[in-house]
């Protein structure tokens, strides 16, 4: 019988006015990839912040035992010193240091006189590297290699600490298949040499694919712990959302009547290097009641088109024109967009969506101010009116809209977005990957809102990575390859193989 590495006992952890974790038990065996599932605030990264010494001994209530012993960790210093290491879904590096800096960071080689040893360091950094599969130069700056390559430098840091059990909470949410599967396949590299790893992930095939046993989550409680040879996506869905989804997407049935949205000849620039044609001689269209999809692989120019069109928020040397029922409009700037009717819900919503320490009432409201607005003033009363009907209506699940935005569920974070667009009363929405980032539950939530928003006569344009969405929500998509639309798919005539056809297409320059 396998041993177990850690056992989490009765973990009770409470927030004001919130219970976050109730009697929660986790048991995870050495040397196994352990998965922990559930909805966005089910209590899974509270979970884990309270094993990492995020949230201290004596801050929760119940017993973590590490290696058959009762640890009391004061902080992240303390657990790591344990061979505890967690890497956040948000990367913690110094985009201004080096590989080897970050990597050694609070943790420095020295030499004589207690002074760095960089030649130590770099050496050292290199071996770390190669052991993650990586051959950059450790004196790399963070800043100048892409997010795959940082996950796994933040890997490598934690094998600097002698790691026994490595916590990945959504390594591969921002990215790319390729880069998602090298760092799965490192993770099983891992298990070889026997370290341990806990894996939070909203995405099912990575689970089934690497993941020993499953522990499902909800609304703060441990539901079941699923072994390799039982797990089945159903079966974490049901699991995870309290009921069957037998369908993964809404009932979709289309109420598309004329054109609301033509863009011609739209090209981009780079707005560092302005030779490099980015976005180029985009051309397609949107009906009323419609919802488009557009399909590419990373770096094809989707965000970049979408944020050109939407106030010239991204590129130089911006080109093209843009008609809305047939008259020719601007969108020279962000306010000209809005009130030309168009909104663009951002692909990173934590950046650009939202101010994570405002409540949800000015998130809702900041995009439209001026309807609130009596001599100048916004009117608060209003204000609060307006967002508390978007968080009923849309089932924002918090206990009022002067909750912090930053203290949301990922899922209620996208609702916040999309109610702050939907406010401002657009003829056209676009959506820069919708769902990323949050569970099936709060995804089909999303879906049901889209097609509302099409039901009322809106053009929707649908931008994300994930084809199956595509394929399950949109009318008609859209293939984009180096900056160019290689093709238009009906979605009855559309399917993974041949958008994957178009999605890779080269294209003349």
């Amino acid at each position: 019988m396998t041993q177990n590495i850690l056992e989490m006992r009765s973990i009770t952890k409470t927030f004001p006015g919130v219970k976050a974790l109730s009697d929660v038990t986790l048991q995870v065996a050495r040397g196994e990839v352990h998965a922990i599932c559930g909805e966005n605030g089910a209590g899974k990264s509270t979970l884990m912040k309270v094993l990492s010494g995020v949230y201290p001994h004596g801050s929760y209530e119940g017993d973590i035992v590490f290696e058959n012993e009762v640890v009391e960790f004061k902080d992240i210093r303390d657990s790591e010193a344990k061979g505890i290491v967690i890497i956040h879904q948000e990367l913690a590096l110094s985009p201004y240091l080096s590989i080897a800096e970050n990597i050694f960071l609070n943790n420095e080689v020295k030499g004589r006189f207690g002074l760095i040893d960089w030649d130590k360091a770099n050496s050292e950094a290199a071996k770390l590297l190669a052991r993650v599969g990586l051959r950059e130069n450790p004196t790399t700056k963070i800043l100048d290699i892409g997010v795959g390559k940082q996950q796994l430098v933040e890997i490598a840091k934690a094998l600097s600490k002698r790691v026994k059990l490595l916590i990945l909470d959504e390594p591969t949410a921002a990215l790319n298949d390729e880069d998602s599967d090298h760092l799965l396949d490192l993770i099983l590299h891992l298990k070889e040499q026997g370290i341990t790893s806990i894996i939070i992930s909203h995405k099912l095939n990575e689970i089934k694919k690497i993941a020993d046993s499953v522990t499902i989550i909800r609304d703060g409680k441990t539901i079941e712990t699923i072994a390799k040879t039982d797990v089945t996506e159903e079966r974490i869905i049901k699991d995870m959302v309290g009921r069957d989804l037998e369908h993964r997407y809404p009932d979709h049935t289309p109420h598309i009547g004329e054109e609301i949205l033509r863009v011609e000849d739209w090209t981009a620039h780079h707005p560092q290097d302005v030779n490099r044609v980015v976005v180029d001689k985009v051309n397609l269209n949107v009906r009323r009641g419609e919802i488009v999809g557009i399909a590419g692989l990373m770096g094809a120019g989707r965000t970049e088109f979408a944020m050109s069109l939407f106030g010239r928020s991204y590129g130089t040397r911006i080109s093209g024109r843009v008609f809305k029922a047939g008259e020719e409009i601007h969108t020279r700037t962000v306010d000209e967009a809005i009130r030309n009717g168009l909104a663009y819900a951002t692909e990173d919503r934590k950046q650009y969506g939202l101010n994570l320490i405002e409540d949800i009432k000015r998130n809702i409201s900041m995009a439209s101010l001026s309807k609130l607005a009596t001599g100048g003033l916004v009117n608060d009363n209003e204000e609060y009116k307006v967002a508390n009907e978007y968080r009923k209506s849309l089932n924002i699940k918090a206990p009022n809209v002067l909750v912090k935005t930053g203290k949301l569920s990922g899922g209620n974070q996208q609702k916040v977005v999309l109610s702050k667009w939907i406010y401002s009363d657009p003829d056209v929405l676009i959506l820069d990957e919708p769902t990323r980032g949050i569970d099936v539950g709060a995804k089909y939530e999303i879906y049901t809102i889209i097609n509302r928003l099409a039901a009322e006569g809106k053009g929707i344009i649908v931008i994300s990575s994930e084809l199956p969405e595509l394929l399950g929500i949109c009318d008609r998509i859209y293939a984009l390859s180096e900056g160019r639309i290689t093709g238009e798919l009906p979605i009855e005539e559309a399917n993974p193989e041949a958008l994957l056809k178009l999605m890779t297409m080269e294209t003349p320059r």
